[in-house]
């Protein structure tokens, strides 16, 4: 197997969770491209490659295509293989940056070992100083994480499922506390006792994580409190949710797949409570702990808390305007920005400032009156 067919089967079953949305390679794409487009930390694009470094496993985890035991083509790189390939993609323009795992082999530090020996290679032989983003393994020892700091733009720490009895099922022999979630802590140590220039590029590295939504049967509020307790604690730039699917020839091959609606809806949830100052108490769940597939988490609770007690526009403090539908980080400041030079007195002022104002408008006031085009709207007489 050459170093390109290698590649292809080791990126073929990879799920897009950690930067860019998540997805997976159709067959069409597997035979034509190993690269997908993201968005970055900082908001740029690029084309990033997404692989492992093998496929060769001896967990068994039982959801995961890579478990042990299962019967497929298994591939593995040496990181001077991985490290030699990804160069030649990057100066041909193939790809302008990495994300690089692994299954596990021979333990979690020696996994990690390898993946830290690939990152060397890359910055050191090569002289490679784009976007790295390298995988914790589960099991791997503190110095290891304190290495991959050093030579990465992120990490990510993949907790699979919020707490020790939901991981159990997904994976009876994953560690919780002490394989997964002391390595995020151990990052935020790290940032704490040691200055910003000893890592790559003179910053830290940023933390991500994943969960495989409806996996153990869990609740959304069981994945979004685990995921507000790692924003506050741990400062986690971001969690990513992976609906849960069945694999061929895994234990899960007949557990329902999850609704795709669900994975959206947690992503609205988990930025309202990282970005626009929501509580968990805030998030509308419905009796089961889940959030309503049907509705927009910050639409329905406007819907409780604002008709009645509109926001006046002219007036309201951003971490208030943010709470109105339609109006977002962005769109808050250029109300803030547009008030200075008088008020905002209907719909037609905020859609100059790319709100998206009939979605916004029955939720506040301007100038203490309800917009026009919603008190035109709310008289209309339905149609027979």
């Amino acid at each position: 197997m050459n170093a390109l067919d290698t590649l292809k089967n080791l990126s073929s079953q990879m799920t897009f969770e950690a930067d860019g949305e998540p997805r997976c390679f159709n067959a069409k794409e597997r035979d034509s491209a190993f690269t997908h487009r993201a968005q970055l930390p900082n908001g740029k694009s690029i084309l990033l490659l997404k692989t492992l470094l093998s496929s060769a496993c001896e967990r068994d985890c039982f959801y995961c295509p890579f478990r042990a035991g299962r019967d497929f083509r298994r591939a593995t790189f040496k990181p001077d293989e991985f490290a030699q390939l990804f160069s030649k993609m990057y100066q041909r323009g193939m790809a302008e940056g990495t994300f690089l795992s692994s299954s596990i082999a021979g333990g979690g530090i020696r996994t990690q070992d390898q993946l830290l020996d690939t990152a060397e290679i890359l910055r050191k032989k090569y002289h490679y100083r784009g976007y790295l983003h390298l995988k914790i393994m589960p099991g791997a020892e503190k110095a290891q994480v304190y290495r991959a700091m050093q030579l990465a733009d992120r990490v990510s720490v993949n907790l699979e499922a919020p707490n020790t009895d939901r991981l159990a099922r997904l994976a009876p022999h994953k560690i919780f506390i002490e394989e997964l979630l002391n390595p995020l802590k151990w990052i935020e140590e790290i940032r704490q006792s040691t200055p910003a220039h000893y890592f790559w590029n003179g910053k830290y590295p940023s933390t991500v994580t994943q969960f495989v939504a409806g996996g153990a049967d869990e609740s959304d509020l069981e994945l979004l409190s685990m995921t507000d307790w790692l924003h506050k604690n741990v400062r986690l730039k971001r969690a990513y949710f992976s609906a849960f699917h069945p694999i061929q020839d895994t234990p899960f091959e007949n557990k329902p797949a999850v609704h795709p609606m669900r994975e959206h809806r947690l992503y609205q949830a988990s930025f309202l409570l990282r970005d626009y100052g929501f509580d968990l108490e805030d998030l509308p769940f419905a009796k089961d702990s889940n959030l309503p597939l049907d509705a927009d988490p910050k639409q329905a609770w406007a819907q409780m808390n604002l008709i009645e007690h509109p926001i006046e526009i002219n007036k309201a403090e951003k971490r208030d305007l943010i709470k109105i539908p339609g109006i977002g980080l962005k769109g808050a400041d250029s109300i803030l920005n547009a008030r200075r030079l008088g008020k905002l007195r209907d719909l037609s002022a905020l859609k100059k400032l790319g709100i998206l104002a009939e979605r916004a408008a029955p939720y506040l006031l301007m100038d203490g009156r309800k917009p026009a085009a919603q008190l035109a709207l709310f008289s209309l007489s339905p149609a027979i």
